[in-house]
């Protein structure tokens, strides 16, 4: 029997005749390669945009969110390892839902969103790519929660189907991927300016983990590079580490180093940076980066006022925000 070559993402994983990929759900059945997740996704829930985090697309609605089993990566703090560290036969719970069958259900809950999230929707891309095009045929958005390790050519056919993505930058520094998250960097900024690229929103989330990448000389050179390559409108979102999975040694992040990565990457030229975790701290808010005017209020994933006008502006300067607004 033949073995298969995955040439989804950067691991390139040669897998043998009834053997799986390192992402445990991406098997070689008869020669072939297939997701055994396809149609089997085990957790749906709907959440507020901004749990995403996405603040800069669709702000305040409801988004039916899905996932599967399995992950590309292996982060010693992930959050929902009892979802992506198991292959899809280990999982207790286990719906039944073709693409038309996912969309349906997010209509009846009168979501105009569907994510794909969680776990990382990559390893599960032919269900992300076909339950898409039946959104998007149906008047839908989709938006796509990634660590973003993927390589170029198929996330550029994916990108036919997404109108936004939070991409999970773990840190600005090669060794830390290999040691916390099993991965490499690079793909993961060449992902993001692909998505840039193709027209997708992107918005950037940071996880700050005490003594591994808080570095502020780190956090200002992801700046610059989130700022010349992504353009100084892209949201950033700092978030606060809270000790889980194989990480229980650390605290969690101090409330100042978060406010010092803030104003970093702020005086970096960056617009919109976001401090989450952190319930009613004033990152949480959407500010007008002219005149500081409030736009949009939030306490935690709530939204608690939306000064924006219709199409997207400042009400006191008229200064154009960017994000997806209707």
């Amino acid at each position: 029997m033949s073995a298969v070559t995955c040439e989804l993402c950067p691991r390139g994983c040669v897998i043998p005749e009834g053997g799986a990929g390192d992402c445990r759900i991406r098997v070689n059945l008869d020669g072939k390669l297939r997701a055994t997740t396809y149609g089997r996704p085990s957790a749906i829930h709907i959440d507020p945009m901004e749990k995403k985090p996405l603040y800069h697309f669709r702000p305040g609605s409801p988004v039916f969110s899905i996932a599967t089993a399995g992950c590309n990566l292996h982060c010693l703090n992930c959050q929902n390892w009892q979802l992506s560290q198991r292959g899809g036969e280990e999982m207790e719970e286990v719906y039944r839902a073709d693409p038309e069958d996912l969309v349906k259900a997010a209509k009846e809950q009168k979501c105009d969103s569907i994510a794909y999230t969680y776990s990382d929707p990559i390893v599960f891309y032919e269900y992300v790519y076909d339950t898409g095009e039946v959104a998007h045929r149906q008047g839908l958005s989709n938006v796509f929660i990634t660590a973003g390790y993927i390589n170029r050519k198929p996330l550029r056919r994916l990108c036919g189907v997404l109108d936004a993505a939070n991409v999970d930058l773990k840190g600005f520094d090669d060794g830390f991927y290999r040691r916390v998250t099993s991965a490499t960097l690079q793909p993961v900024l060449d992902a993001m300016v692909t998505m840039r690229e193709e027209g997708v929103w992107v918005e950037v989330t940071n996880l700050l983990i005490p003594t591994l990448n808080d570095d502020l000389a780190m956090i200002r050179s992801m700046a610059h590079w989130i700022r010349d390559e992504l353009g100084e409108g892209t949201p950033l979102h700092f978030s606060r580490f809270h000790p889980q999975y194989r990480m229980r040694n650390l605290p969690p992040t101090p409330a100042r180093t978060l406010d010092l990565a803030r104003k970093e990457a702020m005086d970096a030229g960056l617009k919109y940076v976001y401090v989450g975790n952190v319930m009613g701290h004033e990152g949480g808010s959407t500010y007008c980066p002219t005149d500081r005017t409030l736009l949009i209020g939030r306490v935690g994933f709530w939204i608690t006022e939306n000064k924006l006008t219709a199409d997207g502006r400042c009400p006191t300067c008229n200064e154009k925000i960017p994000g997806v607004w209707q």
